[in-house]
């Protein structure tokens, strides 16, 4: 098969023949259809997240078709539809997965990341990790779900109740997230990079009722925001844009370092979260709910060999949705 490997950090994704993966016990061999291209395994390639499994394929916003079941798995079946997401692998035995938060396993796989991804024609997966993928959604228009949906999802629920939700850094998840949270009843104010007037465009028809340059106050006080540009120094700036006791939810997972800011910033009960990754619980919930909205993603498609073309635009911010890989293509 072809995959796209990462060496070394820092350095460009090589294109290389590999040995087709064997199923073994527990899991299942997947047929890449289609993989998004998320900010995290940008994050994994510039080495920005330090405990990467070297050489890794990355990719983690997988759907394909199940080629091979190995030993033990039960209900997928030969040719079946799934989706693998970020979360491949838990203990289950630490006091994080006892207590039903997998998300903070002390001893997790992620995939793309210590576990070959899906940059690559075929990838295997622990089936317990694995979802089958319901809708009539093109496989490429899916893949996108497998993280910015799902991250998103989970920022939305950290960040409560309210009417009025401010979204920093407009890109793949914001665009999903958008749409779930007009469909729930929230006002949206969407905050870009300066002068990205594309984005504020895009926003806008998602269903945004300003947008703006992040540096802007937004015309009205928020309830939450949630911010998915890795940008430290829009923490301090989006606990000024929100009420009092209204909540900061910083949904990426690496970001810059968040500059000092004065304690009146946060005074009156505002709370700043992270999101750290995301449960099969949350996966199950959202694959549901997004035919319901209904989500649809906005998507340019590359053959896998331009991997390192997708990095690129997406480190220059030269993306409007989500890019995604299409093996075979």
């Amino acid at each position: 098969m072809k995959a796209m490997v990462l060496n070394r950090p820092g350095e460009a994704l090589e294109y290389v023949d590999r040995p087709r993966p064997r199923a073994g016990a527990g899991q299942v061999v997947v047929e890449v259809s289609a993989c998004g291209v998320c900010r995290t395994d940008l994050h994994v390639v510039d080495g920005d997240l330090t405990e990467p499994k070297l050489p890794i394929v990355p990719g983690h916003e997988i759907v394909g078709r199940v080629a091979e079941t190995g030993e033990g798995v039960a209900g997928f079946s030969q040719g079946q539809r799934v989706g693998v997401p970020w979360l491949g692998h838990t203990c289950g035995i630490c006091p994080y997965c006892r207590r039903g938060d997998e998300n903070l396993c002390d001893e997790p796989g992620f995939t793309g990341y210590q576990i070959d991804g899906g940059y690559a024609d075929y990838t295997v997966a622990d089936a317990a990790y694995c979802f089958s993928v319901p809708g009539d959604m093109r496989d490429a228009e899916t893949a996108p779900l497998l993280c910015a949906g799902l991250i998103g999802h989970r920022s939305l629920k950290m960040a409560g109740t309210g009417e009025r939700l401010g979204i920093y850094g407009f890109g793949a998840a914001a665009h999903i997230v958008t749409q779930v949270a007009r469909h729930q009843g929230w006002r949206v104010f969407a905050f870009t990079r300066a002068g990205d007037h594309r984005a504020q465009d895009f926003a806008r028809g998602l269903g945004a009722e300003w947008a703006g340059p992040s540096d802007v106050p937004p015309p009205f006080e928020l309830d939450a925001a949630i911010i998915f540009a890795p940008a430290g120094p829009l923490v301090p700036a989006a606990l000024r844009a929100v009420r009092k006791g209204g909540t900061v939810v910083c949904g990426g997972i690496h970001m810059s370092d968040i500059p000092s800011f004065p304690y009146d910033v946060l005074w009156g009960e505002r709370t700043v979260k992270s999101v750290a990754n995301l449960t099969r619980a949350d996966a199950q919930e959202f694959l549901s709910l997004a035919p319901q909205v209904p989500v649809r993603t906005h998507v340019e498609t590359l053959p896998l060999s331009a991997a390192n073309e997708a990095l690129r635009r997406l480190r220059d911010g030269d993306v409007t949705g989500a890019l995604v890989l299409e093996p075979g293509a």
